[in-house]
């Protein structure tokens, strides 16, 4: 029994020590976890080197004209290894008080005393790579190169500054949508995305040390593979057109309280896309929250009866000065009714005037009539018309065009009649606006493209070219009866209070029932579409907004005041859609205009622009002028200094500067040029008396 006690009293002794050393070793465990973790973690961080890949700068996005639309601006996060060696408590002791003062007056959170007490504390903690600031700018940190101790530079003084780059658009909200962005977690959007590679460039690597909190600083340059910078991506965007109709939607989408809006501006023989904005509401207000134009297919209403027009048109059914029975804007399709948007009297007009006044009833009648027992043969038209196609814009999230199959189950008898209205097919407004365009550019589809170039440190690299077609989708004959019923839309039609007598342009109203959980709802979308000058077309326009509210949703009353707008700002900023100069020197040789008095380099300015030949002997400043049979001659228009000058005949301000020269205090009434002075030319004013000239 002895011997058995005496194995079991040693068992037990070996557990009970070998619990003991567990114990310890948990116990030590949990101190060096708890007690100590955070300065081995940080010795182990400090300790911790790596090659980290380094972002190259990434490319910018131009405007046409260069303009910057989206940059990388570098911000710095800036550190102060404080117990770097090289900074020896001599220094940092007689610096700190002024260091501490720099930063407080300089970032305006803590007091100089705060400051120092920061230091200090920092200094005796043994902490290194202490973190002054973040998303500091280039300009901040030059100021911050100056300060005790930092100026002393990153080996002698401990200062540090890591470079990150941010992304900014200087134009904000113009084009925001279209220029995009990339981000890790979410799928790239607009050109930023499309063009991702040559944008990010090539990363390089650097040799890195993980400190506490998980950053990495750089520890030297020397083992440091240079990144390769992205390029720029040159757009085909103006920024002043981009801002005309950026302001021209978000006024209107405001103004309607819709929920939403597009507009686009396209160079008619190119497809370069000038303008594309998009506006959302949101919570508090309007922004581009999403790319309506390109990402959102609708049906699109009235628009496309401009379709319809051309199949019956190219298929020799009907032509402009056919008569059709509008039936008072009202008719049955089997179970179902079609309106014409408005009530009206209306019974038989033309088919150009049923198209100018966007009669429903005309064109589903028209359409089922002639296509009923051969529906394929309308819509390999609306394919070769094209809308059955994608843009292929350089955007990743174009919707696809749909338009509904007669082989489907979904075809009924109503199918056609609603499809020459536009229902029951789906397109966005870059789509229809290509529709537009072609018929713009005497019948050739155009790609739309948003890219002009790709460039490196300013020289080309790539070059887009405009894509087009090499086939019409109508005839000449068609073509042009088309263009005379899109006139005549803004002659005599929906859009005629649109009319400009400045220029001609031409388009079509639409507007159309939105559908909301299954059903046509009276909630609307009004849209414009069109071209301008009419008579030779430069640009094509498409306006689109969703959901007017406030009582207005006809597309000719909420869509078609923007397509004004913008074209006629476009019209006054591009001068070359202006009469060329030669009908300007005919107009001169007709009747060529003269001054009756005015400053000379103005005088020959005006007239070498207009092209008219001046002659002149004078050496004078102040000139008339005399009409001869093809030029005009200047004659000298003396000014005496000590007699009150005759400004008979002048435009204000120079009048205006001859007659204070002399002294005189100026009144002005009426505008124009010169008629009448209260003191007579040619005599001894007093200096300081007041003088009324009156203008007409």
């Amino acid at each position: 029994m002895s011997i058995k006690r005496d194995i079991l009293w040693r068992i037990y002794l070996a557990f009970f020590l070998v619990g003991i050393a567990g114990a310890a070793v948990l116990v030590q465990a949990a101190r060096i976890q708890m007690v100590e973790g955070e300065h081995w973690r940080s010795l182990a961080d400090s300790t911790t080197l790596a090659y980290v890949p380094i972002d190259a700068e990434r490319g910018n996005i131009l405007s046409s004209d260069g303009s910057l639309l989206a940059t990388s601006l570098p911000f710095f996060e800036v550190r102060f290894d404080i117990n770097t060696d090289a900074l020896t408590d001599e220094i940092f002791n007689a610096s700190r008080k002024d260091l501490a003062k720099r930063m407080s007056a300089f970032f305006g959170d803590k007091s100089a005393t705060e400051y120092e007490n920061f230091l200090i504390k920092a200094r005796q903690s043994g902490q290194r790579y202490l973190l002054i600031r973040k998303n500091v700018t280039y300009p901040e940190l030059q100021i911050m190169k100056t300060w005790p101790i930092f100026e002393l530079g990153r080996y002698k003084g401990g200062f540090m500054a890591i470079q990150r780059n941010k992304r900014v658009m200087p134009f904000r909200m113009l084009a925001h949508r279209t220029i995009g962005y990339t981000r890790d977690d979410i799928k790239p959007v607009g050109l930023e995305g499309y063009f991702d590679e040559e944008l990010a460039g090539v990363r390089g690597k650097r040799l890195m040390q993980k400190i506490s909190g998980g950053a990495w600083i750089p520890v030297n340059d020397e083992n440091e593979i240079s990144s390769d910078n992205g390029k720029d991506v040159l757009t085909t965007l103006d920024v002043n057109m981009q801002d005309v109709v950026e302001s021209a939607l978000l006024n209107a989408v405001t103004k309607h309280n819709a929920d939403h809006g597009t507009a686009i501006l396209m160079e008619v023989s190119t497809g370069k896309i000038k303008a594309i904005a998009n506006v959302g509401k949101t919570k508090d207000s309007y922004w581009e929250n999403y790319n309506y134009a390109i990402g959102e297919a609708t049906e699109p209403g009235s628009t496309m009866k401009l379709a319809a027009a051309l199949s019956l048109l190219e298929d020799g059914y009907i032509s402009l000065d056919d008569s059709i029975d509008l039936e008072l804007g009202q008719k049955d399709f089997y179970d179902k009714t079609m309106k014409d948007s408005e009530k009206h009297n209306l019974r038989n007009v033309t088919i150009k005037h049923a198209f100018e006044v966007s009669s429903n009833v005309a064109f589903a009648k028209l359409i089922d009539k002639y296509y009923s027992h051969q529906p394929e043969k309308y819509i390999e038209h609306l394919n070769k018309f094209g809308l059955n196609e994608l843009t292929g814009v350089e955007i990743s999230g174009e919707a696809s065009p749909y338009i509904k199959d007669p082989s489907s189950s979904h075809w009924s008898g109503i199918s056609l009649p609603w499809m020459a209205v536009g229902y029951e097919w789906r397109l966005t407004a870059l789509q229809v606006l290509t529709f537009y365009n072609a018929i713009a550019n005497d019948g050739y589809v155009v790609k739309p493209y948003l890219v002009d170039a790709i460039q490196k440190n300013g020289k080309l690299v790539k070059k887009f070219k405009p894509e087009i077609s090499s086939r019409q989708i109508c005839s000449d004959k068609s073509l042009k009866q088309v263009r005379a019923m899109l006139e005549g839309v803004i002659l005599n039609g929906t859009g005629e209070h649109l009319y400009s007598k400045n220029y001609k342009f031409a388009g079509k109203t639409g507007t159309s029932q939105i559908v909301k959980s299954g059903r046509y709802e009276k909630v609307y979308q009004a849209s414009f579409a069109g071209f301008f000058p009419a008579e030779k077309p430069k640009y094509s326009c498409i306006v689109v907004i969703n959901s007017p509210s406030n009582g207005v949703f006809y597309g000719g009353w909420v869509a078609g005041p923007v397509f004004r707008e913008i074209a006629d700002q476009v019209y006054a900023l591009d001068m070359e859609i202006h009469p060329s100069m030669n009908e300007y020197q005919k107009f001169v040789a007709d009747k060529i205009p003269f001054i009756k008095t005015g400053f000379k380099p103005d005088a020959l300015e005006v007239y070498e622009t207009l092209g008219v030949k001046c002659e002149t002997e004078t050496d004078g400043l102040w000139v008339g002028s005399k009409r001869k049979t093809n030029n005009i001659e200047l004659t000298e228009n003396t000014i005496n200094e000590n007699l009150v000058p005759n400004v008979q005949g002048m435009g204000l301000k120079d009048a205006v500067y001859l007659l204070e020269n002399y002294g005189l205090q100026v009144q002005v009434k009426g505008k124009g040029r010169v008629r009448q002075q209260s003191i007579n030319p040619g005599t001894a004013g007093a200096k300081g008396q007041t003088i009324l000239i009156e203008l007409s």
